[in-house]
């Protein structure tokens, strides 16, 4: 019964974000990018415990505008475990997508990115403002992901290498095509040629279609599934393909022949 109950929770949930996707491909417009792209100074020192609650943040912004936030509340630990465990093993230098409230920035903090290697992008205002106040030393951005690397070369984040990984919180899902692309080649952009996108989506499938990594010259695979997450949500890495093209063989070459 259990089982059963559960079973429908999460069938519940995946009808509500599935709803939420169809409204986002309906009304989703791009923005001018001379109005998206705010760039904004190195993070202050982080705030003590008198600091506003990071899931009311997060509410409160999806109570402003439910169509431009991917979730209801903050990523959970289980699921920023996961995303931090398909880290390259010596990644150094990483760029983060979507900051939300900074529980995946927590956790590469944590897992031992130092602050000054590690960059944010958040589209959200408040959330970057927020995020500003409670990350010392890393730098944080507001901005478009699709001009990542106009972003990462404003904030001097390409002055000693490559990115090693791009770790991405936004709602592919619920994107068109189109735009799931340059996102994916802005960050394909700025990832050395060993670099992946670590991404999340709330469903057991890859939210960017095979077509759409054929094209881009992208494989994916399925890193795990945090079942404790609200919604649960899966781990997808991508990653540059390795296949290498294949030399013709004139029928004089062959052996034997």
């Amino acid at each position: 019964m259990a089982g059963l109950s559960f079973g429908r929770l999460f069938a519940a949930l995946w009808a509500w974000r599935e709803g939420v996707a169809r409204t986002r491909r309906l009304v989703v417009q791009r923005a001018p990018v001379s109005t998206v792209i705010s760039m904004q100074h190195r993070a202050k020192p982080a705030r003590g415990g008198n600091g506003p609650s990071p899931t009311l943040t997060f509410f409160r912004q999806w109570l402003k505008n439910p169509l431009s936030v991917a979730a209801l509340a903050p990523s959970g630990k289980q699921l920023a475990r996961l995303m931090v465990r398909e880290l390259p093993k010596t990644a150094q230098r990483v760029v983060e997508l979507g900051g939300g409230t900074g529980v995946f920035t927590q956790a590469m903090l944590d897992h031992g990115i130092a602050p000054q290697h590690l960059l944010v992008v958040e589209l959200n205002e408040e959330l970057h403002k927020f995020l500003q106040n409670q990350f010392s030393g890393v730098t944080v951005v507001c901005g478009d992901a699709c001009q990542l690397p106009a972003l990462v070369k404003h904030a001097s984040f390409d002055t000693e290498g490559s990115v090693d990984a791009v770790v991405s919180g936004l709602g592919l899902l619920s994107m068109p095509r189109t735009l799931q692309r340059d996102i994916l080649q802005a960050a394909f952009a700025v990832l050395g040629a060993e670099g992946r996108m670590i991404q999340f989506t709330y469903g057991p499938v890859s939210p960017v279609p095979r077509e759409t990594l054929d094209e881009l010259g992208l494989t994916v695979r399925r890193g795990g599934f945090a079942w404790w997450n609200i919604p649960p949500a899966s781990v997808f890495v991508y990653q540059r393909s390795r296949s290498r093209p294949i030399t013709p063989v004139r029928a004089g070459e062959r052996s034997g022949s």
